[in-house]
């Protein structure tokens, strides 16, 4: 069946058809801001029977730039691949998906997903605490073992694609002197004399990052896309799935989304090492170590280009910024990650 290309298009009747129920009567509501970007996120309440009382829709953005830029990097079909081959295999917890539907002459996409209700919502400005850090990084650790040195899943790319490496050397070159304007009081001298140099060393760098042994990384493990339950952890918004080293997702999480205190609270590369090859995997602690080391260079990128993007004007805005950005120059300097480009 045809699927709508925006929530205005919703009816009832599909609905119905692609619940396999019985809705009477629907409404939509956006979600918050900053919510979806690169996408369209809706909640839909819903009246009828069979059907559930609210689900979340997720289509293409109505905003063509954009949904240029999903497009070249294959989000929306990312996601989909995720919830139609990759979910279903595996262990951790992410939204149960209803429906879903992707057309890959238009690239236009809908998914019908479980409203995560009961669930508590991380926020990357406030933080985490010491246990939910420690539930995230097992509950990646068992994801990740899941995958490890996977065969399958052809359609996913490693992350070194070169729209990747073009698009990360692009931005964090245009970004980088924003984000010193910015934010000057987090930019240090070690920072000042050599960052400069990353974009020229990131086809490198990627390459080490993405070559055996990988896994199925999620790609965008920071704390506004995980929901916390007592005893475990779903996560949300796989649009940047890849095949990745693990600490991939591990270095972006520890490194931008758990206070200083956390993040030195213990030795959290050790605790996942233990819990990924404790699930079964053979891997060397020194080997993860230094991986880690080089995701940290990394994904000082994604600080920089989200923080020279920020409408500073909004307090969380502000405050995003502030702790991406400070978090991440923070951890690199712990790791001392700037002599790798030295």
């Amino acid at each position: 069946m045809t699927f709508p290309a925006g929530p205005e298009a919703l009816t009832a009747e599909w609905l119905s058809q692609a619940l396999n129920s019985e809705v009477e009567a629907f409404s939509v509501k956006p979600l918050g801001e900053g919510v979806g970007i690169l996408g369209l996120v809706t909640r839909v309440t819903l009246e009828g029977k069979g059907c559930p009382p609210t689900l979340i829709a997720k289509f293409p953005s109505p905003v063509a730039d954009n949904r240029a830029v999903a497009n070249i990097y294959d989000m929306y079909e990312r996601e989909v691949t995720f919830y139609r081959d990759i979910a279903p295999t595996l262990t951790i917890r992410s939204p149960t998906c209803y429906y879903l539907d992707y057309d890959p002459g238009s690239r236009g996409f809908v998914l019908l997903l479980e409203d995560l209700q009961g669930y508590e919502n991380g926020d990357q400005v406030t933080g985490c605490t010491e246990a939910q850090c420690e539930q995230i990084v097992k509950a990646i650790a068992g994801f990740h073992a899941e995958t490890f040195a996977t065969t399958s899943f052809d359609t996913i790319q490693r992350h070194n694609s070169e729209a990747q490496v073009a698009g990360m050397q692009a931005g964090f070159s245009a970004g980088w002197p924003v984000a010193c304007e910015r934010f000057p009081e987090l930019i240090t001298p070690a920072a000042l004399a050599v960052a400069g140099r990353l974009p020229d060393a990131l086809p490198k760098l990627l390459e080490e990052i993405t070559s055996a042994p990988v896994c199925i990384s999620h790609g965008d493990l920071r704390l506004d896309n995980v929901f916390f339950a007592e005893d475990h952890i779903a996560l949300v918004d796989f649009q940047a799935i890849a095949k990745s080293a693990p600490e991939h997702d591990l270095a972006y999480f520890l490194t931008q989304s758990p206070s200083d205190t956390v993040r030195n609270a213990r030795d959290w590369v050790a605790i996942y090492h233990e819990a990924l090859t404790a699930s079964g995997v053979t891997y060397d602690i020194e080997l993860c170590r230094t991986r880690y080391q080089k995701c940290a260079l990394y994904f000082l990128c994604y600080a920089v280009v989200i923080c020279s993007a920020l409408d500073l004007a909004n307090e969380r805005g502000r405050q995003l910024g502030e702790t991406l950005l400070g978090n991440s120059l923070r951890s690199i300097a712990e790791l001392n990650a700037f002599d790798l480009l030295t």
